[in-house]
């Protein structure tokens, strides 16, 4: 992998701003961007890579195969997306009873309630992926209108995001803070972030159920088992389609790279906090590689992973569930913003005034 110089390069760092400005605008501006943002977002990393000089054996090995493999191990988004889509496609009729059948029985707000809370605290261990790929189907199953679905999917996500970093097993943020932090003087091991981050993460958990159960609202006359819409050739389109957008964020996160190195990590750790919102649309994995060192203190650990998953959840780009979840339910980035944006700046002042006042 080619090294970084240690001070920025004008004309490089002009194309990567542009760059950056482009993925952060274009989606919300261009309606053929929207409707083909996997692609958009795969030619973007392949621009910032060259730009950058980037280019390597190894970052396009990662591309490849970061999609299908998490963790070096053999399941990855793309394979999860892909079985679990052709297993819903099959056995559809049954498992849309059965959730429709326990609405019924608890309640639309106690089962949403429920669903984030469980879903949340399991991704850590059943992985991100395999949670969000759980909630694009039961949200796709309820019997509430449109607007209310895209609510609760956009608030479970948040809660799902920040559930997963408790484990390094849940999502590659986690995994990566642990690799980092391994050595002298935090010697972090498989519980070092959840005792690290839990007692802000559970907390943010339960007031997203609480939320969710507010969005889902109560359930209008008897509810109906929704119509499947799904064909294979759709199930099949959409895992590849996820497999282009992970490996478009391998690229772009390696391809502005020298801006995080440049600038971001230089920046003190309270103004990090709301810089760290790019990973709305940056690869969070990419910017806790860069931000995180066994040199910083518990609190600017705790204050970069907080700021980074939480605004995760603020557009789709952001995090593996929101990827899964826009995908199998065709929610547009507009409408996830609408709700993902201003959910997500009250999150972070919420945790910024926690961390300033308690820590």
């Amino acid at each position: 992998m080619h090294s970084i110089p240690p001070n920025p390069v004008m004309p490089i760092a002009i194309g990567l701003s542009l760059i950056f400005l482009a993925v952060l605008v274009l989606p919300f501006k261009v309606r053929k961007v929207e409707e083909n943002l996997e692609a958009f977002f795969l030619v973007m990393g392949i621009i910032a890579v060259t730009i950058s000089g980037m280019w390597s054996r190894e970052i396009v090995i990662d591309a490849i195969k970061d999609p299908v493999s998490i963790g070096g191990t053999p399941i990855g988004i793309f394979q999860v997306v892909l079985v679990a889509g052709i297993l819903i496609y099959k056995y559809n009729r049954q498992i849309y009873s059965g959730i429709v059948k326990l609405m019924k029985k608890v309640g639309m707000r106690a089962f949403v309630f429920g669903m984030i809370l469980i879903l949340s605290l399991v991704s850590s261990i059943i992985s991100v992926i395999v949670a969000a790929v759980i909630l694009s189907e039961v949200v796709a199953a309820m019997p509430i209108e449109w607007d209310r679905k895209v609510k609760v999917t956009v608030v479970t996500c948040f809660a799902v995001g920040l559930g997963a970093a408790l484990t390094p097993v849940g999502e590659p943020l986690a995994t990566i803070a642990i690799s980092k932090l391994k050595g002298a003087p935090y010697y972090a091991d498989f519980f070092f972030l959840f005792r690290l981050l839990a007692d802000l993460i559970i907390p943010g958990i339960v007031a997203m159920a609480l939320l969710g159960a507010y969005y889902a609202g109560k359930m209008e006359g008897e509810p109906e088992i929704p119509e499947y819409a799904e064909t294979l050739r759709t199930v099949i389109v959409r895992a590849i389609k996820v497999y282009m957008f992970v490996a478009a964020l391998v690229l772009l996160g390696h391809g502005l790279t020298p801006l995080v190195v440049w600038y971001f990590t230089k920046i003190p750790p309270a103004v990090l906090f709301w810089v760290n919102m790019i990973s709305a649309i940056l690869d969070n994995a990419t910017l806790t590689a860069a931000e995180i060192a066994p040199e910083l203190s518990l609190l600017q650990i705790k204050s970069a992973l907080i700021g980074l998953l939480v605004s995760g959840g603020m557009l789709i780009p952001g995090n593996i569930p929101n990827i899964v979840s826009a995908g199998r339910l065709r929610i547009k980035s507009g409408e996830w913003a609408r709700i993902g944006v201003p959910i997500g700046l009250i999150m972070m002042l919420v945790y910024f005034a926690v961390l300033n006042i308690f820590y």
